[in-house]
Formats: structure tokens, sequence, C-alpha cells
């Protein structure tokens, strides 16, 4: 009997399979499915998977990886109902895409995609798909990792903080993931009763490199994408369900999990995001992509504050003075943007203060906050995942930062009073 078996193996079971027009066209995904499966899948073109997939066999499938070029664009229907057929037999859907564009690709996602990976596939992309698909098999009363009890109430109007970084490593992400965080854990009391600090949002809006995610150990989940490609029909609820909580205090939007293209966006989307997190949070700070794009004016125009952040070097002050004639050419409101010194002189350094003082008189600008240099620290923190009030709270850095946004909520309290009074 031992001898039969070993000449009449059982056929190893099929788990998986690839659907594509021509399989040869995605050799790193045939190497990725061996990696992964070994001998537990299979390959099918558009037209076999259709049938397939309408046979019982099918119903051992955990999920088929659809790979798709530019070439496949006049074939969407085919695709799309593929797609359907694999949803309707709760069969995961994988979608690898190669030079697809944003319209298509957002198309097909819409049909019920479980994932996106872009082709070239990169190290490891196909294994943390898979594992996505596992963790989203968790019962819902099982949160992911990072997940809040947040919900959507509405009934605010909130403060958007925007923060803007004038050149690379400027530290403008790190400038906004801790004055978020400072306003977040507001002392606003005494010692006994330190009172209800604010709820504040931290939106990453740099589609391609944002990193507000590690800096705050937090992971990227695709519910990401799937909220800003359709936010024509975004509300409290997909908002809500797109965040992540920090620590219990911080609600954050992080960047998708994939490198994206800017113009991904319009200033509609834009508008109806930043509206929908005013409604629900009393302070809003944007971290945006260092490129202006077509959707920086529409968060120049909800933004009370435009954080512009620089250093006291020439590129610097030659991007600050062409981010001011480009909106003035614009006829945008220049007039919203803060200038923020990072890794400033220390206040014993009076060739600093004086290189301070001419940089602004050249550029005629005010510059209104000076953040200390503080070396290792700031990249310690971020390479921790957490912000300097966790790790370096007493640093000269992290004290402005929370002076800054006491005197923020302090004017706002006070411009709030006014009102209603």
């Amino acid at each position: 009997m031992s001898a039969v078996a070993v000449l009449n193996p059982e056929p190893a079971p099929i788990l998986a399979c690839t659907v594509s027009r021509d399989v040869s066209n995605f050799d790193l995904l045939v190497e990725d499915m061996e990696t992964e499966l070994g001998e537990n899948w299979g390959d099918l073109s558009f037209d076999d998977a259709g049938l397939f997939l309408g046979q019982p066999e099918a119903d051992a499938l955990e999920f088929i990886a659809i790979a798709v070029d530019a070439e496949d664009e006049g074939d969407l229907s085919r695709i799309s109902a593929i797609i359907s057929l694999a949803k309707e037999k709760a069969i995961r859907v994988i979608l690898i895409a190669d030079e697809v564009s944003p319209i298509a690709l957002h198309q097909l996602l819409r049909l019920g995609a479980d994932d996106f990976v872009p082709y070239p596939l990169p190290e490891g992309a196909l294994h943390e798909a898979i594992e996505r698909l596992g963790q989203a098999e968790l019962p819902p009363e099982m949160p992911q990792h990072g997940d809040t009890g947040f919900k959507a109430t509405g009934g605010k109007d909130g403060v958007v903080l925007a923060v803007h970084g004038l050149a690379g490593g400027v530290g403008s992400t790190t400038f906004a993931v801790n004055l978020a965080w400072e306003l977040a854990t507001l002392n606003l009391g005494t010692k006994k009763d330190p009172g209800t600090p604010p709820r504040v949002c931290l939106l990453d809006l740099d589609l391609q490199f944002g990193s507000v995610a590690t800096s705050l150990d937090l992971p990227r989940r695709e519910l990401v994408y799937d909220l800003l490609v359709d936010t024509a029909n975004m509300d409290g609820e997909s908002f809500s369900q797109a965040l992540l909580t920090f620590n219990d205090r911080l609600q954050v939007l992080t960047a998708p999990a994939d490198m994206l293209p800017l113009d991904l966006l319009n200033s509609e989307d834009l508008d109806r995001l930043i509206d929908i997190a005013r409604a629900n949070f009393d302070f809003v700070v944007i971290d945006m992509p260092k490129t202006v794009v077509s959707w920086t004016e529409a968060v120049l125009k909800q933004a009370h504050v435009y954080f512009a952040l620089l250093e006291l070097d020439m590129r610097s002050a030659q991007n600050a003075l062409r981010l001011v004639r480009a909106l003035q050419a614009e006829g945008l409101p220049a007039e919203k943007l803060r200038y923020v010194l990072n890794r400033a002189p220390k206040f014993t350094d009076l060739t600093g203060k004086s290189r301070i003082k001419r940089m602004a008189e050249s550029l005629d600008i005010s510059i209104d906050v000076l953040i200390s240099d503080v070396g290792k620290l700031a990249t310690q923190a971020n390479d921790h995942g957490v912000p300097l009030a966790e790790s370096a709270a007493k640093c000269p850095a992290r004290k402005e930062i929370q002076k800054l946004a006491q005197s923020i909520y302090a004017l706002n309290d006070a411009a709030e009073t006014a009102a209603g009074a």
C-alpha cells in the first residue's frame, strides 16, 4: 500500500490562482506565488477564469491574483465580471496592476478587490497582501492594531492647521506629529481635574512619502486608499473607519500603503475630506507633501494657519520666496503663511540671531516660531514611533512646540468666546 501511495500521490490542492491575459508578462508574480504556495496554485486566462470559478472545485480557493497592465484597460468589463464572480463565491481578490490608469484601477477596486499591489512587485509585497487577507478574516469584535472606538459625531467646526516643508529634511512631519500630539494632550485644568483635551485629527496627505505612520508606529491600511479614491461617497462612518488611534488620544489618517500619484486627488476631494474632519474634531493638523499640487490651493483656503517650515539656509530662503510669489500671482491668501524656523541657533548664538533677522528682512517675512535643534533626539523619537513628549519631554524643541499648542488653543478659545458673546 505504501508503494502505491508513493507512485500515485494525491494531487496538491489548489489554494490560489493567478488570472491574467498572459502570465509570462508577470514573471515576478510567478516567482512570488511559487515562494508563497509552492505547487498549490494554478494559472488561468481571462477566458478560463470565468468557467473555472463556476465549478465546485473553485470553492477551495483562498484567493485569486488578477494581474492587469495597460493593454487590459480595453477589457475591463470581462475582468470586472471575474471579480464579481469571485466575490459571489467569497473568494478574495488581490489586484496586481502594472501601469494601469487611476480611473481603471478605481473601477476595479470599487467592484470589490480586497487588496492592491503595484507591479513590478516590491520585495515581500505579495506576502504582506496575503497576510492582510488573513487579518481581514478576524471577527469584528477583535480590533486590529491601532483601531479605536472613535465614532463620527459631527457638530464641530474644527481649526485647520496645515504644515508644509519648504525643502527636504526640514522636519515638517516631525513638527506636524508633535504639534498634533501636544494639542491632543493639553492640560486644561488642574492636576486633580485636568479637564477634557480637544479632539485632534492628524491627516497625512503626502501620498507618496508620507511618514506619519512610521513616526507613530501605526500600520498603513488599504481603507485609506478606498476612502481617498471615493470621497464623493464618504460619510462620517467611512471616515472614522479609516482612522487609527495613537495612545487613545490622537486620531490619525495615515498615508496610503502604496506610493500613489499626487493627482489622484483634486480640490473637491480635499474640500470633502477637510469638511468631514472639521465636523468631527476641534483641531485638524495636515501634513502636506513638499510639492505644490493642484489641491494645495484647497488646503490653503481651508486652513486657518498654514505653517511653512524652513531652515537657516539658502535653499529654504529661495523656496520661501518662490512660494510667496506663486501664491501672490494666483491671488491666493499668502497672509495665512506662518514661518517656522526649525533647528534654530541657540539663544546664546548672537551670530545666529543676526542671520535669522537678515533672512527675515531679505524675504520680507516674519519668522514667528523658532524650534531648537535637538540633534538626534528627534530622529530617535521618530525611529521609535513616539512623539518627543514620550521620549525626550524636557528637550527644548518639545517645550517650544508645547508652548505653541497652548497658544493656538488659547487664541481659538478666546475667538470662540468673543463670537459667542
